[in-house]
């Protein structure tokens, strides 16, 4: 019992630490906000900061990797006779669920709404986030080759990962731009990830 009050406590300061940072980058601006000033501004030391992550863009990118981390379990979940599109669907509504799960109160959206407005706006950060991807996209397409070893090889699977992250960023960003409501951002992103693995045909608006 006791552990587990001790790492809802970290989770709460790690929470926290991210929506400090943040909103620091929207009010000045990433390159103008320092470490010393998101420790301050979440009222603690420093050295906290860096027991939770390594440097300050770190902050804007840690949900980008437990996703992926949940992505890969479910991947090497596969199931008996699972197709690697019906997998990789189980992989999004996976993931869909466990954010839903996180933003009963919205936090979550508003945060990923400015996580793109900053990343748009900074090249350092434009850079960051293309390794990260590439990263995550590596890992994914090394599961699903190991999920797959006798469907795919190493080329097919890095290039149905890369069509289907691609879709899905592609049509989420669009679907941000355009202001629409949450519902319609995530149907965005699901037709995204249809189109690249069924086809355009398959997903014209009015062939549902």
């Amino acid at each position: 019992m006791q552990e587990s009050r001790r790492e809802r406590k970290k989770q709460q300061t790690r929470q926290l630490l991210m929506e400090t940072a943040i909103r620091l980058f929207s009010e000045q601006g990433y390159e103008q906000t320092t470490v010393a000033q998101i420790a301050a501004a979440a009222d603690v030391a420093t050295k906290t900061f860096f027991n939770h992550f390594q440097s300050k863009d770190e902050v804007l990118f840690t949900a980008n990797r437990e996703r992926s981390a949940l992505a890969l379990e479910v991947i090497a979940d596969r199931q008996p006779g699972e197709s690697v599109a019906d997998l990789l669907t189980r992989t999004y509504n996976a993931m869909l669920a466990d954010y839903l799960a996180k933003d009963a109160d919205g936090r979550e959206r508003a945060l990923m709404e400015t996580y793109v407005q900053l990343v748009m706006s900074a090249p350092a950060l434009q850079a960051k986030a293309l390794h990260v991807a590439f990263d995550v996209q590596r890992d994914i397409a090394a599961a699903l080759l190991a999920a797959y070893p006798d469907e795919l090889d190493a080329v097919s699977a890095a290039a149905v990962v890369g069509a289907t992250w691609g879709a899905a960023l592609g049509a989420s960003l669009t679907s941000m731009e355009r202001g629409d409501p949450e519902e319609k951002f995530w149907a965005a992103m699901r037709r995204g990830i249809d189109i690249a693995l069924h086809g355009l045909e398959a997903n014209r608006p009015n062939a549902r």
